[in-house]
Formats: C-alpha cells, sequence, structure tokens
C-alpha cells in the first residue's frame, strides 16, 4: 500500500511539473512595463516549511513572464523574521534565470514577525528613489506583502507612509484574519489589491494579481525627440515584441485653434477615432520588433499631433497620441561670428550647419573702403574658414553666401579688423647718474608709435610702483630719487594695444661709476 501511494505521489508530481514547464507565458506581460516591485515575504516562525515553499512557487510562476533589466523591471525580496533581511535588491537580477535561480535557493529566517521593522528598511533604503541600490526616481514603485496574517503588528502608519510616498501597496494573505487591517493598508481598489486565498490554492490569484502590477507599471508612453525643422523620431516601448502584427504611425499639423499643447510630451491612449479637419493623416507602418519611426518632411514651426497605433490579433492595446512643435526655419548663415583674430589671418564662423539643404558656402571678403575682392568656397558640411594673407591694422567686410540645393542663396555680412603691428622696444640702456638717479636711454620703432610708457618700482618695496609716459619723439630720460635696485620698465605704445618692453635693474655706486646693462 505505502509503494502504491509513493507511486501515486510521484506521479502527480511529474504531473504537476510539467503542467508548470508547459504553461504558457503571458505574452502580453512581455515588454510591456517599467518599474521597480518589492515583495515583502513573511518567514518567520509562524509560517510552516510548506506554507513557505508554496509562496515561493507563487512568486516564480507571478514573475515568469516579465522581462526585467533595468529600463524594464526589476524585483526586490525583503523578508520579516526577527530581524528582517533583504535577500536581494533591485538591481541584483537582470534576467528571469538568475531571478529564479534567488527564489529557489532562498531559505526563510523564522523567529518573530517583525514587519514593522521590515517595512522601516523598506521605506529608508529600498524603496526610497535615488538611494544607492534603491528605486528608481520617476518611476512606478510597487510593494506586494505575502503574509500569513498572523500578529502582523502595527502596520497601518507604516503602510500609510509608504501609500502617501507614492508607493503602490498590494496584499496576499493566506489566512483570513486581520481583514479591516489588511483593507487599510492597501492601495484602491481593494478588490484588485487584497486577497485572501489558501495555501494550496495561491496559483487561482496568479493572473489576477499579475495584471494588477501590470495595471501600475504598464509602460505605454510615447516620446518625441530629436525634432528639427522638417523631421521628429517618435519612439516607444515595443509592446508588440513577441507578437505577430504591427506598428501604425499617423501625424498631421494640429488644426488652427484646435488642441494640443507645444514639445515633446508623452500622452496616453483614448482609442477615439481622430477628427478629420485640418488635412488627412501622413501614415508610416513599422514592424512588431520596432520601438521607434522617423517622422519626414514635416513643415516648420508647425504644431503635430502623431499616433502610434499597436496592431494585433492576440492583444488589444490602446492608441497613444503625442503633441510637438517642430523648430522654425532658420536659414543659414544666421549668425557669422570672428575669432583667432591675428594681424594677418582671422577666422569666420557662421551657422547653424545645413549640410542637407546648403550645397556649399560662397565667402567674399575686401579691405575697406576699396580693396581687392577676394573669395573663398568651402562645403556645406563646414561652418568656419581662415581668412589669410591680409593687411594688419586693416577692417575688411566679409559676406557670408549659402547656395542652396534649391537654388536659393542667402548672405550675411559682417566687419571684421587684423590686429595692428606692435614691435618690441629695440634696446633699453641705465647709466647711474648719482647715488638715486639714473640716466635711462632707449631705442624703438618709430611706425604708428603713439609714445613710451615707463615704470619703476624698488624690488625692496614691490607693489609701490611709480610711472611716466613719453612722447613717440623722445629717446631719453633721467629719473631721479629712486629706491635701491630700482627695476626700470620702457614700453612702446601704438593705437590698439602696447608692444613688448624693456626692463633693467639699477644699481648705484658710492662712486656713482657709469652701469647699465639690457635684459
Amino acid at each position: 500500500m505505502d509503494g502504491h501511494v509513493l507511486l501515486t505521489w510521484m506521479l502527480l508530481c511529474l504531473f504537476l511539473g510539467q503542467t508548470t514547464t508547459q504553461k504558457p507565458a503571458h505574452e502580453e506581460a512581455l515588454n510591456c512595463c517599467e518599474g521597480d516591485v518589492l515583495f515583502l515575504l513573511d518567514s518567520s516562525g509562524s509560517v510552516s516549511s510548506y506554507e513557505y515553499s508554496r509562496m515561493l512557487t507563487f512568486l516564480s510562476e507571478l514573475l515568469l513572464p516579465f522581462s526585467l533589466g533595468e529600463d524594464q523591471v526589476r524585483v526586490g525580496l525583503l523578508q520579516v523574521g526577527t530581524r528582517p533581511r533583504l535577500e536581494f535588491g533591485f538591481d541584483a537580477h537582470g534576467a528571469q534565470s538568475g531571478l529564479q535561480r534567488a527564489l529557489r535557493n532562498v531559505a526563510p529566517l523564522r523567529g518573530d514577525t517583525n514587519t514593522v521593522e521590515a517595512l522601516r528598511i523598506a521605506k529608508e533604503w529600498v524603496l526610497k528613489p535615488g538611494a544607492e541600490h534603491g528605486a528608481r526616481a520617476g518611476l512606478p514603485r510597487v510593494l506586494v506583502w505575502l503574509t500569513d496574517g498572523v500578529k502582523p503588528g502595527d502596520v497601518v502608519g507604516p503602510m500609510a507612509e509608504l501609500r502617501a510616498d507614492g508607493v503602490a501597496v498590494l496584499v496576499v494573505s493566506t489566512g483570513h484574519g486581520n481583514y479591516q487591517v489588511l483593507r487599510q493598508v492597501v492601495s484602491p481598489p481593494v478588490e484588485t489589491h487584497l486577497h485572501f486565498v489558501d495555501i494550496d490554492d495561491m496559483y487561482i490569484i496568479t493572473d489576477d494579481l499579475r495584471d494588477a502590477i501590470i495595471e501600475i507599471i504598464r509602460a505605454e508612453r510615447i516620446h518625441v525627440r530629436d525634432v528639427s525643422t522638417t523631421s521628429a523620431t517618435l519612439q516607444w516601448r515595443p509592446v508588440l515584441s513577441g507578437l505577430s502584427g504591427h506598428y501604425e504611425v499617423r501625424f498631421r499639423p494640429v488644426p488652427t485653434g484646435g488642441g494640443g499643447g507645444a514639445g515633446g510630451g508623452g500622452g496616453g491612449g483614448s482609442g477615439t477615432s481622430p477628427s478629420t479637419s485640418g488635412g488627412d493623416y501622413q501614415r508610416v507602418t513599422q514592424p512588431s520588433h520596432s520601438s521607434s519611426a522617423r517622422l519626414t518632411h514635416l513643415k516648420p514651426d508647425t504644431t503635430y499631433r502623431a499616433e502610434l497605433i499597436p496592431q494585433s490579433n492576440e492583444v488589444a492595446f490602446n492608441t497613444l497620441d503625442v503633441t510637438f512643435t517642430t523648430k522654425p526655419e532658420v536659414l543659414s548663415p544666421a549668425v557669422v561670428t570672428v575669432s583667432e583674430s591675428g594681424q594677418t589671418s582671422v577666422r569666420v564662423s557662421w551657422g547653424p550647419v545645413q549640410p542637407e539643404a546648403v550645397a556649399g558656402y560662397y565667402i567674399e571678403y575686401s579691405a575697406l573702403p576699396r580693396g581687392a575682392l577676394h573669395t573663398v568656397t568651402v562645403s556645406g558640411t563646414h561652418n568656419s574658414t581662415l581668412l589669410r594673407d591680409l593687411q594688419p591694422d586693416t577692417t575688411y567686410l566679409v559676406t557670408v553666401t549659402a547656395r542652396y540645393a534649391s537654388g536659393r542663396d542667402r548672405a550675411m555680412s559682417v566687419k571684421v579688423c587684423t590686429q595692428e603691428v606692435t614691435p618690441a622696444l629695440a634696446d633699453l640702456q641705465l647709466t647711474t647718474t648719482g647715488s638715486d638717479s639714473v640716466q635711462v636711454d632707449w631705442r624703438g620703432s618709430a611706425a604708428g608709435l603713439k609714445g613710451y610708457w615707463l615704470t619703476w618700482e624698488g624690488q625692496q618695496s614691490p607693489g609701490r610702483r611709480s610711472s611716466l609716459y613719453m612722447p613717440p619723439d623722445s629717446l631719453s630720460t633721467r629719473l631721479t630719487r629712486l629706491p635701491p635696485l630700482a627695476r626700470v620698465c620702457v614700453s612702446p605704445i601704438y593705437r590698439t594695444a602696447r608692444g613688448e618692453g624693456l626692463c633693467c635693474t639699477a644699481q648705484f655706486h658710492s662712486e656713482a661709476l657709469a652701469y647699465g646693462y639690457q635684459s
């Protein structure tokens, strides 16, 4: 008799194993969601080993269809015992293989049901956005509490704090007590977020609980990026991945005075039929594995409404819509700037670069008022050129003309100035004429010279500097009452800048001997 019982038990286990293996995954859950789900698992002494294993099996089947990863669903497991323990955080498992292996290997804690401490860990660490290894900011957060309902502690307050912080709370209880307490802690609606079930019948609620989680973390957003004057890219989560079907994208300008604001925000689908006012829709069809579509041939400075319609005979999806505004048409060159200005060269830059429309740029420049005209041609992919062999200290008129592939031209002019030639001082000589005076002689270039600037200060009292301006025809002067070891500098002055000067140090001798040198 015992042998027959053993054989029957083995066949039953084999049947259940095959049933679990052959059970099809819920395709509609794949790639559908984005969020962080933390499971609070009661593994205290009030939970038997059999009940504990059934809960883990339930979790395994519940989570199996979800796509895991940084951009999709992340799962954490926090066990409740005398000293609650985080078995694994949100960043531990990026694939189902690792998650399922971890669920098979986890062991119960036993001890008291210290749910309050577990909730503190969840709130201050695991579910806190931005914390190290914590939840992701801006995404849905879900807490699913699996309990036998035996003495959970005063959880109403901590659960209320979690809900106030934006965490959705769901509860599965294998006991039938504490109904009034548990219905207070779950997020509404209670009928889909609170489940009482016998331990052997947990499989009955698997689909319902999974659907409730999906409803919270479903990611059906549609985004607009890379908006230009004539194009934009729509991006969405590939909800049809693994399914047969396709995406239909249709778009058109928003009628004048119609709804829809500018920008690149995402919208949820209403499923309503679009109005036909404002012109016909343009359509783009993308395969089921796609997650983006490039919209082209748009009008500049125009608000568009775009709709994404996932088409599948297996699952029904909402229509998603978004509005965005293309950028105003700015013909190049809209701005011309000057940099790297030198005595015989200057760099001219312009923008915006429009290589898809501009065949090339034609640069004309001449010295004002009546200099010879020079030209340079660059390709439409460039936005600057260096003009060489210019005259120093001269104003030029530079005109940048964009030659569009359509045949039209657009030009913009700007005045640029080359730098003045500022020769350095040729020589400087100091001759002592007394105990505190020197004769200063120098030699400089007279071309364009506006004068000389003399400065001196004592090395023993730096910062106390004296200065003197000398006219351009001066080549010497006498300085008196100089401090010991005075450092004397002479710089040539030109119309726009100083030239490079020379400095010498005056050393006074008791015999008043002549002394000087060039530095």
